[in-house]
């Protein structure tokens, strides 16, 4: 873990940077309340970290919904159009952005949502957003294929100027977890609470939330 020297980081964006899962978790309910089913996280957990089209795929097989994955993504981004908004930085990111940024360490978010919907969740966090050099989401042309496909890290990372094995990523997401390795990058989980560690056991540090990190095991500036 503290063998690197980290020149640049980049960061996934739903669930490790901004608290978004809960209204993923809240919309998709009612949707799928309708035809009398139960979202849980033995389906969520295979959800977080896709994109929005694999996702609902997951979700209206794992489910048998009687309705068609684009139906089921019309419905709930309507709703999520109205919750995004309200969306809240979630415990440490804030300060290790901005003082990584102080520290002149450049730094990218590489997230699986469209532009539109990243528009509303960062509304009212423009002037902390502007930390980071580059913002890629999930319908740039460059990103063929969604995580846990390397695609986005790699276009991040090239946007950075940053070589791969030079590059830790923060991810919340297995799908994210596995895309960063490989893409040849180091990567740290923050998992939500329901979420099993087994299934982060290739990440190389585990952290209960970004307050932990400490960036001089990563050959960071310290605080």
């Amino acid at each position: 873990m503290n063998s690197k020297k980290i020149t640049h980081v980049l960061y996934d964006m739903d669930g490790l940077l901004l608290d978004t899962e809960q209204f993923y978790t809240i919309v998709t309910q009612e949707i799928v309340g309708k035809f009398g089913k139960t979202f849980d996280w033995s389906v969520k957990s295979r959800m977080i970290g896709k994109k929005a089209i694999d996702a609902a795929n997951i979700l209206v097989n794992a489910l048998n919904l009687p309705i068609k994955p684009e139906q089921y993504l019309e419905q709930r981004n309507e709703r999520l159009r109205e919750l995004f908004p309200s969306a809240e930085p979630l415990p440490g990111a804030m300060r290790l952005t901005q003082h990584l940024a102080r520290q002149g360490i450049p730094q990218g978010v590489a997230t699986s949502t469209t532009r539109e919907m990243f528009a509303l969740k960062t509304s009212r966090h423009k002037s902390w957003f502007d930390v980071f050099q580059t913002v890629i989401t999930g319908d740039d042309p460059r990103v063929k294929q969604g995580k846990p496909a390397p695609d986005i890290f790699l276009a991040v990372a090239d946007e950075l100027g940053g070589r791969p094995e030079d590059c830790l990523v923060f991810e919340d997401a297995p799908s994210g977890m596995e895309a960063a390795l490989k893409a040849g990058m180091s990567v740290v989980v923050v998992p939500d609470p329901n979420m099993a560690h087994d299934v982060y056991r290739e990440a190389h540090q585990i952290l209960n939330s970004l307050e932990e990190f400490n960036p001089k095991l990563w050959g960071l500036p310290v605080f």
